[in-house]
């Protein structure tokens, strides 16, 4: 139970960022690579990178290399588990268990 909130909140705090929130809004749309999502924002490459490993790290956002480039999609498998984690957190309960 305790990996339930270990991995919901390694979610949470990849997205509490703003700038990652807005990347994954970004890539919502369809696949990008990482020189234009670099456009959307005011930032350097290596700060793209980093955000965009936390992203991958959290399991909310896939990589593939195609030649030099990389490209960015949504793993809305992955999404989708933590939406429904957080409806599950949501939910009212019965009873509360102590293990929890």
């Amino acid at each position: 139970m305790k990996e339930f909130y270990s991995i919901t909140t390694k979610c949470l705090k990849a997205i509490a960022d703003p700038k990652r929130l807005r990347i994954i809004d970004i890539l919502s749309n369809h696949e990008r690579c990482a020189s234009d999502i670099l456009e959307e924002f005011q930032v350097t490459q290596p700060t793209l990178s980093h955000d965009m490993k936390i992203l991958s790290e959290a399991g909310l956002v896939n990589s593939r290399k195609i030649g030099k480039k990389v490209s960015y999609t949504l793993n809305h498998e992955n999404l989708n588990h933590l939406l429904a984690q957080l409806g599950d957190i949501f939910q009212p309960k019965s009873e509360i268990t102590e293990n929890a």
